[in-house]
């Protein structure tokens, strides 16, 4: 992930299993939402995750990289369950394991300073 200069969106990159690499813009608002519902991890022995794929200035400059309109998310045993409505692309569908959940969350919180929160 990555947030862009004005703060208010992140872009985010994701690994698929079987297909190439997924990116697409997060606005702010969804990230704070996710924030305050995303389970933090409790177990401690929790592995992590793979290396998240790098984010270039031509992922950034990628016209059809999709923003995020809305999501919903389901909380799954062991996975979390995130479903995109897109804003040009069909819908997106991702099932994150705990791993990743908790790197997405840890990522989203050190960009959380730099966003603006336009509901607060």
């Amino acid at each position: 992930m990555s947030c862009d200069r004005v703060g208010n969106s992140l872009l985010a990159k994701f690994s698929t299993q079987g297909a190439a690499d997924v990116c697409l813009h997060i606005p702010a608002s969804i990230v704070f939402w996710l924030l305050k519902h995303m389970p933090v991890n409790q177990d401690p022995s929790l592995q992590p995750p793979p290396a998240a794929p790098q984010i270039t200035q031509q992922d950034w400059e990628n016209p059809a990289n999709p923003r995020a309109l809305t999501l919903k998310c389901r909380e799954l045993p062991g996975k979390l369950r995130m479903a995109f409505d897109l804003d040009r692309t069909p819908d997106l569908v991702l099932l994150l394991d705990r791993s990743n959940v908790e790197l997405m969350r840890q990522i989203m919180v050190m960009y959380g300073p730099e966003l603006i929160d336009l509901d607060a």
